[in-house]
């Protein structure tokens, strides 16, 4: 069974750190590109972090040097670490595993920042 299973969101005063982990199962992790998305209420989903199977990571601007991506092909596990969190990052995080013709997606984690 395909699917992508999303842990580790939460609520945290601004400036605190969350580590965000997707494990996948049912494809094989490594050829497949992850990214994790957010969406906050009444926006648009979008593209917070991505990486390749071979490492290669991409940033939306509002969060380099704060966040960072990192996979574990071993144990078919993507991970977003968060650091210096901030009001403005709360949402709903969501996983995607991006192959050769599929996009598969999680069921998203909530992440609540205070000010």
């Amino acid at each position: 069974q395909v699917q992508l299973a999303e842990s580790g969101g939460g609520l945290v005063q601004a400036g605190g750190s969350l580590r965000l982990s997707c494990a996948a199962s049912g494809i094989s992790f490594r050829f497949y590109v992850m990214g994790w998305y957010r969406q906050a209420p009444g926006k648009q989903r979008e593209l917070v972090a991505g990486i390749t199977g071979g490492g290669s990571v991409t940033y939306v601007d509002s969060v380099k040097g704060r966040f960072a991506i990192s996979r574990d092909n071993a144990k078919n596990t993507v991970y977003l670490q968060m650091n210096s969190l901030k009001p403005e990052d709360t949402g709903v995080y969501y996983c995607k595993a991006k192959g050769i013709g599929d996009n598969i997606w999680g069921q998203g984690t909530q992440v609540t920042v205070s000010s």
